[in-house]
Protein backbone atom coordinates (compact mmCIF):
# COMPACT_ATOMS: atom_id res chain seq x y z
CA UNK A 1 0.00 0.00 0.00
CA UNK A 2 1.37 3.45 -0.92
CA UNK A 3 2.48 5.60 1.98
CA UNK A 4 0.99 9.09 2.62
CA UNK A 5 4.26 10.55 1.31
CA UNK A 6 3.91 8.66 -1.97
CA UNK A 7 0.40 10.01 -2.44
CA UNK A 8 1.33 13.54 -1.42
CA UNK A 9 3.97 13.84 -4.16
CA UNK A 10 2.20 11.89 -6.91
CA UNK A 11 -0.22 13.45 -9.47
CA UNK A 12 -3.92 13.08 -8.66
CA UNK A 13 -3.06 11.39 -5.38
CA UNK A 14 -1.96 8.21 -7.18
CA UNK A 15 1.03 6.29 -5.88
CA UNK A 16 4.34 7.51 -7.31
CA UNK A 17 5.16 4.03 -8.55
CA UNK A 18 2.25 4.21 -10.98
CA UNK A 19 3.58 7.36 -12.71
CA UNK A 20 6.22 6.70 -15.34
CA UNK A 21 7.31 9.90 -17.13
CA UNK A 22 8.09 9.68 -20.81
CA UNK A 23 11.74 9.87 -21.91
CA UNK A 24 11.23 13.37 -23.35
CA UNK A 25 9.71 14.56 -20.09
CA UNK A 26 12.58 13.04 -18.13
CA UNK A 27 15.13 14.83 -20.32
CA UNK A 28 13.31 18.12 -19.82
CA UNK A 29 13.32 17.63 -16.05
CA UNK A 30 17.05 16.87 -16.05
CA UNK A 31 17.76 19.91 -18.24
CA UNK A 32 15.72 22.12 -15.95
CA UNK A 33 17.56 20.78 -12.91
CA UNK A 34 20.94 21.46 -14.54
CA UNK A 35 19.83 25.00 -15.39
CA UNK A 36 18.69 25.64 -11.82
CA UNK A 37 22.00 24.35 -10.45
CA UNK A 38 23.95 26.50 -12.93
CA UNK A 39 21.98 29.62 -12.05
CA UNK A 40 22.45 28.83 -8.38
CA UNK A 41 26.21 28.58 -8.86
CA UNK A 42 26.27 31.91 -10.71
CA UNK A 43 24.19 33.53 -7.99
CA UNK A 44 26.56 32.18 -5.36
CA UNK A 45 29.57 33.50 -7.26
CA UNK A 46 27.96 36.94 -7.55
CA UNK A 47 26.75 37.02 -3.96
CA UNK A 48 27.92 39.71 -1.56
CA UNK A 49 31.59 39.24 -0.67
CA UNK A 50 32.07 37.07 2.37
CA UNK A 51 34.48 37.98 5.09
CA UNK A 52 34.90 40.94 7.39
CA UNK A 53 37.36 43.81 7.94
CA UNK A 54 40.04 44.06 10.62
CA UNK A 55 41.39 40.59 9.89
CA UNK A 56 45.09 41.51 9.84
CA UNK A 57 47.25 40.08 12.63
CA UNK A 58 50.98 40.62 13.17
CA UNK A 59 53.95 39.18 15.02
CA UNK A 60 57.51 40.36 15.61
CA UNK A 61 59.33 37.06 16.07
CA UNK A 62 62.49 37.54 18.16
CA UNK A 63 65.48 37.08 15.82
CA UNK A 64 67.77 34.09 16.18
CA UNK A 65 70.75 36.05 14.87
CA UNK A 66 71.89 38.85 17.22
CA UNK A 67 72.85 40.91 14.17
CA UNK A 68 69.15 41.21 13.32
CA UNK A 69 68.15 42.55 16.72
CA UNK A 70 68.47 46.22 15.63
CA UNK A 71 66.06 45.58 12.73
CA UNK A 72 63.58 43.94 15.09
CA UNK A 73 63.86 46.84 17.53
CA UNK A 74 63.57 49.54 14.85
CA UNK A 75 60.47 47.96 13.35
CA UNK A 76 58.84 47.46 16.72
CA UNK A 77 59.62 50.98 17.94
CA UNK A 78 58.37 52.42 14.64
CA UNK A 79 55.17 50.34 14.83
CA UNK A 80 55.82 49.06 11.30
CA UNK A 81 53.46 46.09 11.42
CA UNK A 82 50.84 48.01 13.39
CA UNK A 83 50.79 50.64 10.63
CA UNK A 84 50.41 47.93 7.99
CA UNK A 85 47.62 46.36 10.00
CA UNK A 86 45.77 49.65 10.09
CA UNK A 87 46.37 50.35 6.41
CA UNK A 88 45.04 46.93 5.34
CA UNK A 89 42.21 46.72 7.87
CA UNK A 90 39.46 47.65 5.33
CA UNK A 91 40.08 44.40 3.41
CA UNK A 92 37.16 42.04 3.97
CA UNK A 93 38.86 38.68 4.42
CA UNK A 94 37.16 35.35 5.20
CA UNK A 95 39.69 34.55 7.93
CA UNK A 96 42.65 36.24 9.66
CA UNK A 97 45.86 37.01 7.77
CA UNK A 98 49.05 36.94 9.84
CA UNK A 99 51.97 39.24 8.94
CA UNK A 100 55.21 38.27 10.63
CA UNK A 101 58.89 39.12 10.53
CA UNK A 102 61.19 36.27 11.49
CA UNK A 103 64.66 34.83 11.08
CA UNK A 104 64.98 32.39 8.18
CA UNK A 105 68.24 30.57 8.93
CA UNK A 106 70.35 32.80 6.71
CA UNK A 107 67.99 32.93 3.71
CA UNK A 108 66.92 36.36 2.43
CA UNK A 109 63.33 35.73 1.39
CA UNK A 110 59.65 36.56 1.84
CA UNK A 111 56.57 34.50 1.03
CA UNK A 112 52.87 33.91 1.61
CA UNK A 113 51.55 30.49 2.62
CA UNK A 114 48.50 29.25 4.52
CA UNK A 115 47.21 32.68 5.54
CA UNK A 116 50.64 33.75 6.83
CA UNK A 117 52.99 36.34 5.29
CA UNK A 118 56.61 35.84 6.38
CA UNK A 119 59.28 38.46 5.71
CA UNK A 120 62.77 37.41 6.74
CA UNK A 121 65.10 39.59 8.78
CA UNK A 122 67.76 38.46 6.31
CA UNK A 123 65.89 40.15 3.44
CA UNK A 124 65.42 43.36 5.42
CA UNK A 125 69.13 43.29 6.30
CA UNK A 126 69.95 42.93 2.60
CA UNK A 127 67.76 45.96 1.81
CA UNK A 128 69.66 47.95 4.42
CA UNK A 129 72.99 46.77 3.01
CA UNK A 130 72.02 47.88 -0.51
CA UNK A 131 71.04 51.37 0.62
CA UNK A 132 73.42 54.20 -0.37
CA UNK A 133 75.53 55.85 2.29
CA UNK A 134 73.75 59.17 1.76
CA UNK A 135 70.81 60.72 -0.07
CA UNK A 136 70.94 60.36 -3.85
CA UNK A 137 71.24 63.44 -6.09
CA UNK A 138 68.20 62.28 -8.07
CA UNK A 139 65.99 63.15 -5.11
CA UNK A 140 65.72 59.82 -3.29
CA UNK A 141 66.67 59.85 0.38
CA UNK A 142 68.69 57.06 1.95
CA UNK A 143 65.75 56.28 4.24
CA UNK A 144 63.41 55.88 1.27
CA UNK A 145 65.76 53.39 -0.42
CA UNK A 146 65.07 51.16 2.60
CA UNK A 147 61.44 52.01 3.40
CA UNK A 148 60.25 51.75 -0.22
CA UNK A 149 61.58 48.23 -0.89
CA UNK A 150 60.47 46.99 2.55
CA UNK A 151 56.92 48.29 2.07
CA UNK A 152 56.89 46.86 -1.45
CA UNK A 153 57.80 43.40 -0.10
CA UNK A 154 54.97 43.41 2.45
CA UNK A 155 52.39 44.72 -0.05
CA UNK A 156 53.57 42.30 -2.75
CA UNK A 157 53.02 39.34 -0.43
CA UNK A 158 49.68 40.85 0.63
CA UNK A 159 48.74 40.76 -3.04
CA UNK A 160 49.38 37.01 -3.13
CA UNK A 161 47.34 36.59 0.05
CA UNK A 162 44.41 38.60 -1.31
CA UNK A 163 44.38 36.66 -4.59
CA UNK A 164 44.32 33.36 -2.69
CA UNK A 165 42.00 34.17 0.20
CA UNK A 166 39.42 35.97 -1.95
CA UNK A 167 39.82 33.67 -4.97
CA UNK A 168 40.64 36.59 -7.26
CA UNK A 169 41.22 35.42 -10.85
CA UNK A 170 44.62 36.38 -12.26
CA UNK A 171 45.47 36.40 -15.94
CA UNK A 172 49.19 36.14 -16.56
CA UNK A 173 51.89 35.69 -13.97
CA UNK A 174 50.73 36.11 -10.40
CA UNK A 175 54.10 37.65 -9.48
CA UNK A 176 53.49 40.52 -11.89
CA UNK A 177 49.95 40.95 -10.56
CA UNK A 178 51.28 41.11 -6.99
CA UNK A 179 53.75 43.81 -8.06
CA UNK A 180 50.88 45.80 -9.53
CA UNK A 181 48.79 45.39 -6.38
CA UNK A 182 51.69 46.77 -4.32
CA UNK A 183 52.23 49.74 -6.64
CA UNK A 184 48.50 50.52 -6.69
CA UNK A 185 48.30 50.70 -2.89
CA UNK A 186 51.48 52.76 -2.59
CA UNK A 187 50.23 55.26 -5.18
CA UNK A 188 47.16 55.98 -3.11
CA UNK A 189 49.08 57.16 -0.10
CA UNK A 190 49.57 60.90 0.31
CA UNK A 191 51.28 62.29 -2.79
CA UNK A 192 54.63 62.97 -1.15
CA UNK A 193 54.70 59.59 0.56
CA UNK A 194 53.57 57.80 -2.61
CA UNK A 195 56.38 59.36 -4.64
CA UNK A 196 58.98 58.51 -2.01
CA UNK A 197 57.85 54.88 -1.68
CA UNK A 198 57.59 54.32 -5.44
CA UNK A 199 61.05 55.74 -6.17
CA UNK A 200 62.49 53.85 -3.21
CA UNK A 201 61.03 50.54 -4.39
CA UNK A 202 62.27 51.15 -7.95
CA UNK A 203 65.74 51.79 -6.55
CA UNK A 204 65.52 48.49 -4.68
CA UNK A 205 64.90 46.60 -7.93
CA UNK A 206 67.53 48.48 -9.95
CA UNK A 207 70.29 47.89 -7.43
CA UNK A 208 69.85 44.13 -7.99
CA UNK A 209 70.88 44.47 -11.65
CA UNK A 210 74.26 45.19 -13.26
CA UNK A 211 74.40 48.87 -14.18
CA UNK A 212 74.86 50.33 -17.65
CA UNK A 213 73.02 50.52 -20.99
CA UNK A 214 74.14 46.99 -21.90
CA UNK A 215 74.16 44.25 -19.28
CA UNK A 216 74.61 40.50 -19.24
CA UNK A 217 72.34 38.22 -17.24
CA UNK A 218 72.27 34.40 -17.04
CA UNK A 219 69.91 32.81 -19.55
CA UNK A 220 67.98 30.95 -16.84
CA UNK A 221 67.05 34.31 -15.27
CA UNK A 222 64.47 34.65 -18.03
CA UNK A 223 62.75 31.45 -16.85
CA UNK A 224 62.11 32.75 -13.32
CA UNK A 225 58.51 33.23 -12.21
CA UNK A 226 59.42 36.82 -11.36
CA UNK A 227 60.24 39.40 -14.01
CA UNK A 228 63.85 40.60 -14.06
CA UNK A 229 64.56 43.27 -11.44
CA UNK A 230 65.05 45.95 -14.11
CA UNK A 231 61.70 45.03 -15.68
CA UNK A 232 60.01 45.26 -12.29
CA UNK A 233 61.53 48.71 -11.76
CA UNK A 234 60.32 49.94 -15.16
CA UNK A 235 56.85 48.47 -14.55
CA UNK A 236 56.51 50.25 -11.19
CA UNK A 237 57.68 53.56 -12.67
CA UNK A 238 55.31 53.16 -15.62
CA UNK A 239 52.32 52.63 -13.35
CA UNK A 240 53.37 55.66 -11.31
CA UNK A 241 53.79 57.86 -14.39
CA UNK A 242 50.45 56.68 -15.76
CA UNK A 243 48.80 57.60 -12.46
CA UNK A 244 50.23 61.11 -12.22
CA UNK A 245 52.29 62.48 -15.11
CA UNK A 246 52.90 65.76 -13.31
CA UNK A 247 54.20 64.25 -10.08
CA UNK A 248 56.45 61.78 -11.91
CA UNK A 249 57.39 63.91 -14.93
CA UNK A 250 61.06 63.96 -13.93
CA UNK A 251 61.46 60.18 -14.18
CA UNK A 252 60.87 60.51 -17.93
CA UNK A 253 62.84 63.73 -18.29
CA UNK A 254 65.84 62.08 -16.62
CA UNK A 255 65.31 58.90 -18.67
CA UNK A 256 64.72 56.66 -15.66
CA UNK A 257 61.65 55.56 -17.62
CA UNK A 258 62.24 55.45 -21.40
CA UNK A 259 60.01 57.85 -23.34
CA UNK A 260 58.83 55.06 -25.63
CA UNK A 261 57.47 53.06 -22.69
CA UNK A 262 56.05 56.19 -21.05
CA UNK A 263 53.75 56.83 -24.02
CA UNK A 264 51.53 53.89 -23.07
CA UNK A 265 51.69 54.16 -19.27
CA UNK A 266 48.38 55.97 -18.89
CA UNK A 267 46.76 53.07 -20.72
CA UNK A 268 48.47 50.53 -18.43
CA UNK A 269 47.44 52.42 -15.32
CA UNK A 270 43.84 52.65 -16.54
CA UNK A 271 43.71 48.87 -16.98
CA UNK A 272 45.14 48.33 -13.50
CA UNK A 273 42.67 50.72 -11.88
CA UNK A 274 39.75 49.10 -13.67
CA UNK A 275 40.84 45.60 -12.58
CA UNK A 276 41.42 46.65 -8.97
CA UNK A 277 38.02 48.33 -8.84
CA UNK A 278 36.19 45.35 -10.29
CA UNK A 279 38.04 42.56 -8.52
CA UNK A 280 39.28 44.00 -5.22
CA UNK A 281 36.81 46.85 -4.74
CA UNK A 282 33.87 44.63 -3.66
CA UNK A 283 36.05 43.30 -0.83
CA UNK A 284 36.76 46.71 0.71
CA UNK A 285 34.72 47.81 3.72
CA UNK A 286 34.18 51.49 2.94
CA UNK A 287 33.10 52.33 6.48
CA UNK A 288 36.46 51.22 7.79
CA UNK A 289 38.21 52.72 4.77
CA UNK A 290 37.07 56.29 5.41
CA UNK A 291 40.25 57.10 7.31
CA UNK A 292 42.24 55.83 4.31
CA UNK A 293 40.26 57.62 1.64
CA UNK A 294 43.29 58.09 -0.58
CA UNK A 295 44.06 54.38 -0.51
CA UNK A 296 40.75 52.61 -0.84
CA UNK A 297 38.03 55.06 -1.85
CA UNK A 298 39.51 56.59 -4.99
CA UNK A 299 38.16 54.18 -7.59
CA UNK A 300 36.40 54.19 -10.95
CA UNK A 301 33.06 52.50 -11.50
CA UNK A 302 33.45 51.77 -15.19
CA UNK A 303 36.14 51.69 -17.83
CA UNK A 304 36.57 54.92 -19.75
CA UNK A 305 36.81 54.99 -23.52
CA UNK A 306 40.01 53.33 -24.63
CA UNK A 307 43.00 55.62 -24.82
CA UNK A 308 44.61 55.89 -28.22
CA UNK A 309 47.65 53.67 -28.40
CA UNK A 310 50.88 55.33 -29.57
CA UNK A 311 52.12 54.25 -32.98
CA UNK A 312 55.34 54.72 -34.90
CA UNK A 313 53.70 55.72 -38.17
CA UNK A 314 50.79 58.08 -38.91
CA UNK A 315 49.15 55.51 -41.19
CA UNK A 316 49.31 52.65 -38.73
CA UNK A 317 46.58 50.06 -39.04
CA UNK A 318 43.58 50.55 -36.72
CA UNK A 319 43.27 48.48 -33.57
CA UNK A 320 41.67 45.07 -33.95
CA UNK A 321 38.09 44.96 -32.74
CA UNK A 322 37.86 43.90 -29.11
CA UNK A 323 41.58 44.04 -28.35
CA UNK A 324 41.95 47.71 -27.49
CA UNK A 325 45.14 47.76 -29.56
CA UNK A 326 46.89 45.05 -27.56
CA UNK A 327 48.60 42.27 -29.51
Amino acid sequence: MPSPMDRAFAPDGKPRSSVRPKPAATAAIVAAAVMVLSLSAIATANAAPRGKPNQIRYEYVPPKNPAHQPIHDQMKQGHALENLQELLSPLRLPYPLMMRVAGCDGVANAWYENEVITVCYELLAEIQKNAPKQDLPIGISRADTMLGPALDVFLHETGHAVFHMLEIPVLGREEDAADQFAAYVMLRLGKDEARRMILGSAYGYNIQMPQGPHVTVPLNAFSDEHSLPAQRAFNVLCIAYGADKKMFADIVEKDFLPKKRAEGCEYEYEDLTFAMTKLIGPHIDMRVAKKFHEVWARTVSARRARLARPSDTPDAKPDRVGTGGKP
